[in-house]
């Protein structure tokens, strides 16, 4: 899959017991491992180059600024940007679509309409919902399809909800509990042929495949490092130049600003004008890294291997008593969500653990959409670059004698 290259080796925390027992990690879709070089970078950025970025004139400062905005330019050509200056480093996808909600604050008024999906993760619900409660304006959902939404986005419903008084489309890449890809360039071309803004949650998709924002036709992107190998505490808000420049900071201060008097600031262009104080530098350039590795494994490569896995995880998983699985029966990204009739999801993360398995289970941030499909819960096995096919065979086999402990077999 990978051009006879086993990832697997490059990650050295793969390469323990738990319980005893060899660790299959299948809790990507939560933050993914960190291979050798990306920890190589933090710890060569902090034995060599430490010292702040922007203001300094002195030999660390001006080589530690270098490195940092050399990681924007990287992250820039990663999803094809036109200019470094659209790539926000924000601490992740949380806080990118906080930072866009909030921004377009002045913008919205009573009567306009924030359209959002039925599955999406509280990182991009909740922000809108504290807009809209603000501003007056009105949220609205596109439905999903099915008893375990197997069908997917109801994009035929587009042709009601998507109206000229929506003036923001929020809408996830790949849900984190379903796996389904959403048409993404679709929903953007459709956004815009009514004027409204397209904001896309690319947690679950940017270290998993091709992602090109001008293609895709994107107004706004926001995306985690952790997900794709990279650090914690490190994520990018991705917006066309020309609307970052008329967006209003979320955050003011040292770092951001043109000219200050007492009387008031006028602030830098993007990207300055996001990123008051101190950056994350050391994260910022070890994301860079984390680009280049998954550039070197190539990300079509890892897009297969991931679909592979859980299309084969779906099959295997399918036989078991009382299971339910969620999502589309076809193709899916690289996770599965799935239920048992009798056996809690927390009960199953911990039996699991015991056989060296690391699994999702609870709500993952899915509440409404758990509630829609009349779930507390589910368990989630996620697949990375890592991930081998024996490590499925072991994830069934623990199932089974979890079934079988609680009477379920």
């Amino acid at each position: 899959m990978f051009s006879g290259r086993d990832p697997r080796s490059d990650f050295p925390i793969l390469h323990q017991t738990v319980h005893g027992k060899p660790l299959v990690y299948l809790d990507n879709a939560a933050t993914a491992q960190k291979p050798r070089s990306v920890i190589d970078a933090l710890v060569r950025f902090y034995e060599r180059d430490n010292s702040n970025v922007h203001r300094g004139l002195h030999t660390l400062s001006m080589r530690a600024t270098d490195a940092y905005e050399g990681a924007r330019t990287r992250v820039a050509k990663f999803i094809n940007a036109a200019d470094p200056a659209e790539v926000i480093f924000t601490r992740g996808t949380t806080e990118s679509i906080n930072v866009i909600a909030r921004g377009l604050g002045a913008k919205l008024k009573a009567g306009d309409v924030i359209l959002s999906t039925e599955m999406e993760h509280h990182s991009n619900l909740v922000p809108w919902q504290q807009l809209a409660k603000a501003t007056g304006a009105t949220l609205r959902y596109v439905p999903v399809l099915g008893a375990n939404a197997e069908g997917g986005l109801d994009l035929a419903a587009l042709d009601t909800l998507l109206t000229p008084q929506v003036k923001v489309f929020a809408f996830t890449h790949i849900s984190n509990t379903l796996g389904c890809i959403n048409p993404v360039a679709l929903l953007c071309a459709r956004a815009k042929a009514v004027g409204a803004l397209s904001v896309i949650d690319a947690a679950q998709s940017i270290g998993h495949g091709p992602f090109d924002v001008r293609a895709i036709g994107a107004d706004f992107v926001a995306f985690s490092g952790h997900k794709m190998c990279g650090p914690t505490g490190i994520g990018v808000l991705y917006g066309r130049r020309a609307l970052l420049d008329h967006l209003a900071p979320d955050e003011t201060g040292g770092g951001m600003v043109s000219h200050v008097d007492y009387d008031g600031a006028r602030w830098k262009p993007a990207p300055e004008r996001f990123e008051a104080g101190t950056p994350n530098v050391a994260d910022a350039i070890a994301l860079g890294t984390a680009c280049d590795y998954l550039d070197g494994l190539g990300r079509e490569a890892i897009a297969q291997h991931d679909k592979h896995l859980a299309q084969l995880a779906y099959e295997k998983l399918s036989v078991l008593p009382g299971i339910r699985l969620l999502g589309p029966t076809g193709e899916r990204s690289g996770l599965v969500s799935f239920a048992f009739a009798e056996v809690h999801a927390h009960d199953v993360v911990t039996f699991a653990d015991e056989d060296g398995i690391a699994l999702r289970g609870g709500h993952h941030c899915n509440q409404p959409l758990m509630r829609k499909l009349g779930l507390t819960g589910t368990n989630r096995a996620s697949f990375y670059v890592y991930n081998r096919e024996e490590e499925i065979d072991a994830l069934v086999v623990s199932m089974r004698r979890i079934l079988k402990f609680f009477g379920a077999s």
